[in-house]
C-alpha cells in the first residue's frame, strides 16, 4: 500500500524547506509545493514573518525564519524569479543555504533558483538546469548547465523554467516515495498538460519571439551576467 491510499501506512511527513525572497516567481514555488506538500510539512522561509511579495504581485506568508527553520531538512528548495540577482547578493540567504545544504537529503531548485544555489557554492561540479534565459550563467559558478526539463545529479535535483516545477516535484516524489505515489499525486492534480500553443521553448517559439522575451528580461540578464562573470573570475584567481 502507499501513503496516499492507506492512512495507516503513511510514513512520517517530509521536512520541506522552501526559501522565499522578494520578487520570486509564484509558480516556481507553488507548482512543486502542490506536488510535494501532500507528503510533507512545508516551511516557507524568509528573514522575518512578514509577507513576501512575488514578482506577480501576490504575497506569500512565511512560516519560519532563517533561524527557526528546521536544521535538518529532507528537501531544501529554492525558486527562481525576477528578484534572483538581488537574492544572490544577499549574505543572509547565501549563509542560510550554506548552513542547511550539507545536512539536507536533497538540495533542489526550479527555474533560476539554481543560480542562487550556485552562488552559494552548492553546484560546483554538478549538472543542473535553469530557465532557458539563465541557463548559461551556471557555468560561471562551476556548474554544468543542461538543457532539460528536470536534471538529477546525485542529491541535486533541478527543474527548468517555471512550469517545469510540477515535473520536478513528481520526479523527486517518485524518488522519495516511489513511482506509484507520484502517479497517484499526478492524477490527484489532473496534471495532463495540453498547451494551446507550441511556443514554450526558444526552439518552438522562434528567434523573433525569443528576442522579445530577452528584451523584457534585459535588466535582470545584465545583472546575472555580471555576477556570473565575477564568480568565474574569482574561481580563476
Amino acid at each position: 500500500m502507499n501513503d496516499l491510499t492507506n492512512p495507516m501506512m503513511r510514513p512520517e511527513p517530509l521536512q520541506l524547506g522552501m526559501l522565499l525572497y522578494p520578487d520570486l516567481t509564484l509558480l516556481d514555488l507553488v507548482g512543486p509545493q502542490a506536488v510535494l506538500g501532500m507528503h510533507a510539512r512545508t516551511h516557507l522561509v524568509w528573514k522575518t514573518l512578514e509577507v513576501v511579495m512575488s514578482d506577480s504581485g501576490i504575497g506569500i506568508q512565511p512560516t519560519a525564519t532563517l533561524d527557526t527553520c528546521p536544521e535538518d531538512l529532507d528537501i531544501l528548495f529554492v525558486p527562481g524569479g525576477m528578484g534572483i540577482a538581488r537574492a544572490m547578493e544577499d549574505p543572509a540567504l547565501l549563509g542560510f543555504l550554506k548552513d542547511r545544504a550539507p545536512r539536507a537529503r536533497y538540495v533542489t531548485s526550479v527555474c533560476s533558483g539554481s543560480l542562487l544555489l550556485a552562488a552559494a557554492g552548492l553546484l560546483r561540479g554538478y549538472r543542473s538546469t535553469s530557465h532557458w534565459a539563465s541557463l548559461e550563467f551556471l557555468r560561471g559558478y562551476g556548474a554544468e548547465p543542461v538543457k532539460a526539463r528536470v536534471v538529477v545529479d546525485r542529491n541535486r535535483f533541478s527543474g527548468g523554467g517555471v512550469t517545469a516545477g510540477i515535473d520536478f516535484g513528481l520526479t523527486l516524489l517518485a524518488h522519495l516515495r516511489g513511482e506509484d505515489t507520484a502517479k497517484l499525486t499526478q492524477l490527484m492534480l489532473e496534471y495532463d498538460p495540453a498547451p494551446p500553443f507550441n511556443a514554450g521553448t526558444p526552439d518552438a517559439a522562434g528567434p523573433e519571439m525569443t528576442e522579445r522575451v530577452l528584451q523584457f528580461l534585459d535588466e535582470t540578464q545584465q545583472h546575472l551576467q555580471r555576477l556570473s562573470d565575477e564568480a568565474r573570475s574569482a574561481m580563476a584567481a
